[in-house]
């Protein structure tokens, strides 16, 4: 009986067919997930890291919980050791991709996706908070950079403990102001209004600062430790509207509110570049 020889070519037309799959069929796709992963096995045998084996690795991808695109610009832009981990795969991979690189990746993505299960991280509805100072460039343009700096240290110390006390994440500091999220439009809004009590003590040089927020709430996209998508940028919209020493929400937020004792009233001609054109907003303080 004669011997069998391994086949490269059958196992080349199996990483094809395994990339054909999974480019159409994910989790819940056509293609039954054992029949994929049965392909995948079956292209793998081989050595080496052909091209077709490599696509065949990513390929399979699909079937995993988590971003099966993690490893991207976007998806590693945090300073997790996962996120870290991952920008340093992606970078050998892009010189010399490997079958071995693709399931490192493979691993870190499903590693995000249970770490946001357990963390409640994900996409979820959340109170998305922005803040800045108004006129801050042009004052720290007068003022100088040693001196701006050390104005946005004190703020620092003045807005963020706030956000923290009431359960809130910073998502990012911007410069002169920050993004965070919240459970709750309720704990958002006690924090900015408290940030604003704190910077009522704040004065560097002479110049007393005036901060600005706004609170929207919505169901953003988590990648990479970030938040994207409209509800952001309906977030810094409503921010960016707001005077010196106001806090303006959106109607969501303010629906999500329910009954509340703060004064709460309509921002009356709200227009703003990137918002919805029905947007409503609110300037909420606290009764007096």
């Amino acid at each position: 009986m004669a011997e069998e020889l391994p086949n490269p070519a059958g196992e080349a037309d199996a990483a094809d067919r395994v990339a054909e799959s999974g480019a159409t069929a994910g989790v819940d796709g056509d293609v039954p997930r054992r029949r994929l992963l049965a392909k995948l096995s079956e292209a793998l045998r081989g050595d080496g890291d052909t091209p077709r084996m490599v696509t065949a690795a990513r390929a399979a991808r699909q079937l995993l919980p988590g971003d099966s695109e993690f490893g991207d610009p976007l998806s590693t832009a945090g300073s997790d050791p996962s996120h870290v981990l991952g920008r340093q795969l992606s970078a050998l991979s892009a010189e010399q991709p490997s079958v071995l690189g693709e399931i490192g990746l493979s691993a870190l993505q499903v590693w995000e996706s249970l770490a946001g299960t357990k963390s409640g991280a994900g996409e979820r509805e959340v109170a998305i908070l922005f803040t800045d100072l108004v006129d801050f460039s042009s004052w720290a343009l007068e003022a100088g950079d040693t001196t701006a700096v050390e104005l946005l240290r004190v703020v620092g110390l003045a807005i963020e403990p706030p956000v923290t006390r009431h359960d809130g994440v910073v998502v990012k500091r911007l410069g002169d102001g920050l993004m965070a999220v919240f459970s709750e439009p309720a704990d958002a809004l006690e924090a900015a209004l408290d940030a604003h009590h704190e910077m009522g003590r704040v004065e560097v040089d002479g110049h007393r600062p005036r901060m600005r927020a706004g609170i929207h709430y919505g169901r953003p996209k988590t990648l990479g430790g970030d938040y994207l998508g409209v509800d952001v940028n309906i977030a810094a919209r409503v921010a960016g509207a707001a005077s010196g020493g106001q806090v303006l929400i959106s109607e969501a937020a303010r629906e999500r509110l329910g009954e509340s004792p703060l004064r709460i009233k309509r921002r009356r001609f709200f227009r703003a570049k990137g918002a919805p054109s029905d947007l409503r907003v609110y300037a909420v303080e606290r009764s007096r």
